[in-house]
């Protein structure tokens, strides 16, 4: 089974800043695309930022220029280092990561179990 630990949240003070890590195990096949997404109570799972296997980054406007989404491909991790947090920020951060296995014809995602982030006025 593909396994994703995560770590890295906590409760930081706004303008503060977190570093956040997933490591995927036993994925089998190749990786893909990684991603960080987050969820606050009340509110949809949003993408935060992706990140391909050529290293092509994808960023949400709320934290462009704040967030920076990073990988390496020998240790199958992907990072998230987030400057200058908000309040808004706050929430559970997932990564996720796509694999592609050799008998099918599309990627297989896969969730780690979310990181809390909660940033204080």
């Amino acid at each position: 089974q593909v396994r994703l630990v995560e770590s890295g949240g906590g409760l930081v003070q706004a303008g503060e800043s977190l570093r956040l890590s997933c490591a995927a195990s036993g994925t089998i096949g190749s990786i893909n695309t990684m991603g960080w997404y987050r969820q606050s109570p009340g509110k949809q799972r949003e993408v935060v930022a992706t990140i391909a296997t050529g290293g092509s980054t994808n960023y949400a406007d709320s934290v462009k220029g704040r967030f920076t989404i990073s990988r390496d491909n020998a240790r199958n991790s992907v990072y998230l280092q987030m400057n200058t947090l908000k309040p808004e920020d706050t929430g559970v951060y997932y990564c996720n990561v796509e694999v592609t296995y050799f008998f099918r014809s599309g990627p297989v995602g896969f969730w780690g179990q979310g990181t809390q982030v909660s940033v204080s006025s």
